[in-house]
């Protein structure tokens, strides 16, 4: 199997230059519904479950989708090393739109949930092929640039997708926090198709050797992840039992799904990847509590604690916007180390919010510090995953690096669920232990930094 890709004589020196400017305009585009529709469904929800009914089914709305996901990131992959980004791209677009459709139409929750369910799946594919199509349509100097464009495409709708989604269901009705994207997102993706076609097809008539056995495994992923969930909702005993079962189908499944060498932080891409999930693992944990936090210890309104996470966000921008108009670092290890330095510093920080008497404005600058660190170090990441991938292998590590920060997250959702619930209630030893595990996670992130640059016999 070999891989080409269409290479202009004049490389683009610019996002918005002719060539690119469609492409870059409809990525951005794409990626800001994926995120808005992540962060709306989420507002509209309870609303659904009592329109529909559903209550039952309200934590596999959620599971179902992340779970269909999971799936599809790994098949998007395969397909994409095996046909190039544009097929993935195209039938990721359809499988959203269509999920969005039978959403916004459902007259049961069953049916919502099966719309959750193919919506997931869809953006899985799309999420994976566009890192391929900046691997194969933009050249290297403009990879930090897109990637932090779309940071910031994830930051908007964080800012300002919960209010709107409110809005929609409260003037509009539910219904169109999911019928309002589809034509927006067909609208994107034919934005992106000229430069698809610009690409040279890659050169395979079948899939890559093991991708059925990859795909089984993800299957097994997929269904750990929707129980681990599941688990995370649930309290006492049950939660405990399903917790540590789905732990223990995550821990049979995922080592199949990414590079030889990730448990053990071999030098270069294992450990590029695994950087992405300990950042990731270490911001959800204390995003997560910092809300309840400074609600229950010093008497924040959800606006005020809501003001808080902004910060953190808005900073997170700031630090995508810095590391893509910096030049090369002399290492490849110098904006993987800035970040967790400034993630591990951050959210060991925002403990001081559980200090009585102490001002509430350290943690809030604490939290804009960790915000910083996650803007430096995931488009750094992405960039260095797409440095250390032959072509034909863009889109299994592609997978691979946003499979892992998904698994991460959830996992780490699950667990500070527990730790939570562990007492009569939340309280300031169950906020210290979540905020202490967060910043493990950066620490040993840190301790790691340096082994994303690979061995010289790589």
């Amino acid at each position: 199997m070999t891989s080409t890709t269409a290479v202009p004589a004049d490389p683009p020196v610019d996002l918005w230059s002719p060539r690119l400017r469609a492409m870059t305009v409809g990525s951005v585009a794409l990626v800001s519904l994926l995120a808005f529709e992540a962060l709306a469904v989420g507002t509209a929800m309870p609303t659904v479950a009592r329109s529909l009914d559903g209550l039952g089914l309200y934590a596999l709305a959620f599971g179902g989708s992340f779970a269909s996901g999971v799936v599809a990131m790994v098949a998007s992959g395969i397909w994409c090393d095996a046909r190039g980004p544009r097929p993935a791209m195209w039938h990721g677009v359809v499988w959203f739109v269509a999920g969005l459709v039978v959403a916004g139409t459902a007259t049961t929750m069953e049916v919502l949930v099966v719309g959750r369910v193919v919506q997931g799946f869809g953006s899985g594919l799309v999420s994976v092929a566009l890192y391929v199509v900046v691997g194969q349509a933009y050249p290297e100097q403009l990879r930090r640039r897109i990637f932090a464009a779309f940071a910031a495409a994830w930051v908007v709708p964080s800012l300002v997708g919960p209010a709107l989604a409110g809005l929609i269901v409260e003037h509009l009705g539910w219904r169109w926090v999911f019928l309002a994207v589809p034509a927006v997102a067909i609208a994107a993706a034919l934005l992106v198709q000229p430069g698809l076609r610009a690409l040279t097809a890659t050169v395979a008539t079948r899939p890559p050797a093991g991708a059925l056995a990859r795909i089984g495994w993800a299957c097994g992923a997929g269904a750990s992840a929707a129980l681990l969930h599941y688990g995370g909702q649930q309290r006492g005993a049950l939660a405990a039992g399903l917790i540590a079962a789905a732990l223990a189908g995550l821990l049979v499944c995922v080592p199949h799904l990414l590079p030889a060498g990730f448990l053990r932080a071999a030098r270069g891409l294992p450990t590029v990847i695994g950087l992405r999930a300990l950042a990731s693992a270490a911001f959800v944990a204390a995003e997560v509590v910092i809300p309840l936090m400074l609600s229950r210890e010093r008497g924040f309104s959800p606006t005020g604690a809501g003001l808080v996470l902004t910060v953190g966000a808005l900073s997170w921008s700031v630090g995508s916007w810095i590391q893509g108009r910096i030049g090369s670092p002399r290492s490849a290890a110098t904006l993987p180390r800035a970040g967790l330095a400034c993630i591990t510093i951050g959210t060991a920080g925002v403990a001081s919010a559980l200090v009585p008497g102490l001002p509430v404005l350290p943690a809030v600058l604490c939290w804009a510090v960790a915000g910083l660190g996650m803007g430096l170090l995931y488009p750094s990441l992405s960039v260095l995953t797409l440095e250390q991938s032959a072509p034909a292998e863009q889109g299994r590590n592609s997978s691979a690096l946003q499979l892992g920060d998904s698994l991460a997250a959830a996992t780490v959702l699950a667990l500070t669920g527990a730790v939570l619930a562990a007492g009569a209630s939340p309280g300031p030893a169950g906020f210290a232990t979540t905020l202490a595990v967060a910043a493990a996670c950066g620490l040993l992130g840190l301790l790691l930094a340096g082994r994303v640059v690979p061995s010289p016999a790589t």
